[in-house]
């Protein structure tokens, strides 16, 4: 972390100074979130992060969540947590996921028996963990960040949304209204620039904006809970899932506190036209149930902490925005949804809170540098598109992994379908095979072999590297916070250290030149790297670099003091493994990779492609 860059700062330096002035709860905003989930509170927070964005989060309920649904954070959400500044308190406190056990009847009759024992996460496909943790803990941390953000940005509770209109007010051409169930029935009107839909499947912002959840239910009720058990299963302390030959299926989820579970539990076929809410579902009935599938295993209940039964079912919008396919380019959106808005699906997969938190992360740098004047508009026709394609995918897969859960096996071939089906989408279910296509943000990957473990569109796959001026250890992908700033990593060839005649310092010195895309797309008064922030990775030990050497992009002075920013090159981690083998990177040629916002490789390219490098930036960015 980094700070002081304005003059000496005593104290928590998450804590930023606080904005003057102003209205905490303006009527007049540019961006007003409805609903306080997790897809809510991950824009809220991002978008805070900007003293110079006005956002209100509004939520029908009278407080913060309390008690959470969604346990299951992938390894690409901490990830995501990192950039912004709370994966370390999360795998602190969450249960690890290091293993999962299929039990299923055995071939010599035994109703119950191990049949594998896997990891859950391959080497090396994140840094981080996959993690169970509560909901209303995710909620917590994001809340923090908001209270510290230069705004002191609250929700506001007791605040139902009423209606939502597009008018034809050229500066704040939304307008809701919201009933103040905390006041009398009072109302309260809300004009802005954007509003996004957080509220949920059955939102009302979507609702507004014309659209429906289109899809169909499995008709397959599931009960789930979170218990304090007393059993003799051997595995209750690991991820399970456990198919019985005849009473259904149960999976076991572990929770922090090394004593609390969740159960995820098969009940029966729901008749046509029958909801959740017709079978009068109970605790003492979701345990007889766990019971039965368990058996022979004792398992009684000290404590029931949580419970709910819900029909499986798959569906989704077909835009997420506002505009129609018809306007599309020559109508910018001002209504957005996110999360369940916008799709629905069974928790089984572990990805509703993740997905949601995804949507949400890929919108709001992408409203910031709008609101901010540093990118076109057109930007914004990018979320409905990348997004909706990712949530069609998790329907899809969805639905296949629900059924093979669901499914009676009548030997074991057909029980190992399910474990089959589970290790083959593991990079799926950790978060990191989403890959965006070719886009005005994502570019062809024409120059991929030059860093072969970096694939365009997909998320940057961070590796340990040693930074030049303190030789700190750390990981490669933890620079990319969540500030709405482009990276650029320049990952220099074999023999250069930084000399003035190497590509390094060339290419540094045409991106920051008075016409190069860095400084164009600069304000004036800002930092150089205030948008597009570059960093360099030397191949050589960092014992044998010489800091001072470095071009100026690369030591950049910053703030009203003219501080030395020494953070911008790193060198291979001591010992290994070296970042350009891990990542396939090109050791001859070297390559420059551009990195997106929320994390995405948004090119790989040759280290002399200046008219790509400008080409592709004067596509994104206004120039100032």
């Amino acid at each position: 972390m980094q700070y002081h860059e304005e003059g000496f700062r005593p104290g928590d330096p998450s804590l930023h100074p606080a904005l003057e002035g102003g209205d905490a709860q303006p009527d007049k905003v540019d961006v007003l979130i409805v609903g306080c989930g997790p897809a809510g509170l991950t824009l809220a927070a991002q978008l805070s992060a900007f003293p110079d964005i006005t956002v209100r989060i509004a939520e029908r309920k009278p407080g913060p969540l309390e008690v959470g649904q969604a346990d299951g954070i992938a390894c690409r959400s901490v990830e995501m947590f990192e950039a912004f500044g709370f994966a370390e308190k999360v795998v602190k406190e969450g249960y690890w996921v290091n293993e999962v056990t299929f039990w299923r009847p055995g071939d010599d009759g035994s109703p119950l028996v191990r049949a594998d024992r896997i990891k859950d996460v391959e080497d090396d496909l994140s840094e981080m963990p996959h993690i169970i943790l509560s909901q209303a803990r995710i909620h917590d941390f994001y809340l923090d960040i908001m209270r510290k953000s230069p705004r002191r940005l609250a929700p506001c509770y007791n605040r139902e949304l009423l209606s939502v209109v597009r008018t034809d007010d050229p500066d704040f051409p939304v307008t809701a209204e919201f009933s103040c169930h905390d006041e009398d029935g009072k109302t309260e009107t809300i004009h802005a620039r954007y509003v996004v839909g957080c509220d949920g499947a059955r939102s009302r912002v979507r609702t507004a904006m014309g659209h429906a959840l289109k899809g169909e239910s499995a008709r397959q009720l599931w009960g789930v809970m979170d218990v304090l058990p007393r059993t003799d299963f051997p595995d209750i302390r690991l991820k399970c899932a456990i198919q019985s030959a005849s009473a259904g299926s149960v999976l076991i989820i572990p929770r922090e506190g090394g004593y609390m579970v969740r159960l995820y539990i098969e009940l029966d076929e729901l008749e046509d036209g029958e909801r959740a809410a017709d079978r009068q579902v109970t605790p003492e009935l979701l345990i007889a149930k766990a019971q039965e599938i368990l058996s022979p295993h004792t398992f009684d209940v000290a404590e029931v902490a949580w419970w709910s039964a819900y029909e499986i079912g798959q569906r989704v919008c077909d835009a997420f925005d506002d505009v129609s396919e018809t306007e599309r380019g020559t109508k910018h959106p001002r209504l957005f949804i996110a999360g369940d808005a916008c799709h629905t699906h069974s928790p089984k997969a572990g990805q509703g809170m993740n997905v949601s938190m995804a949507d949400a992360f890929n919108l709001g740098w992408k409203l910031a540098a709008v609101l901010r004047g540093t990118a076109v508009p057109l930007l914004l026709d990018t979320y409905s598109e990348e997004r909706r394609a990712k949530a069609q995918e998790l329907i899809d897969f969805d639905k296949d992994m629900a059924r093979l859960f669901s499914a009676k096996p009548k030997n074991a071939a057909e029980a190992e379908l399910f474990q089959k089906y589970f290790q083959k989408h593991g990079r799926y279910t950790a978060g990191v095979e989403t890959c965006y296509a070719p886009s005005l943000i994502t570019g062809v990957p024409q120059h991929q072999a030059l860093a072969k473990g970096l694939i365009v569109g997909k998320r940057f796959h961070s590796a340990l590297v040693a930074r030049l001026a303190d030789a700190k250890p750390m990981q490669l992908g933890h620079v990319l916070k969540a500030d709405g700033r482009w990276r650029m990593f320049l990952f220099a060839n074999a023999g250069d250290i930084g000399q003035p005649d190497g590509p390094i310092a060339m290419l540094c010195a045409f991106l920051a030149s008075a016409s190069g895309p860095v400084r164009r797309v600069t304000p004036p008064a800002a930092n150089i790297d205030s948008v597009v922030d570059v960093r360099a990775v030397f191949q050589q030990p960092h014992r044998e670099m010489n800091l001072g050497g470095l071009p100026a992009l690369l030591l950049p002075t910053k703030g009203a003091l003219g501080l030395t920013d020494y953070e911008k090159a790193f060198c291979p981690a001591e010992g290994g493994p070296d970042i350009f083998d891990l990542r396939g990177i090109e050791r001859e040629r070297g390559a420059v990779v551009i990195i997106r916002p929320d994390q995405f490789v948004a090119q790989v390219l040759p280290m002399d492609a200046t008219d790509e490098i400008s080409d592709f930036f004067g596509e994104v960015f206004t120039a100032v």
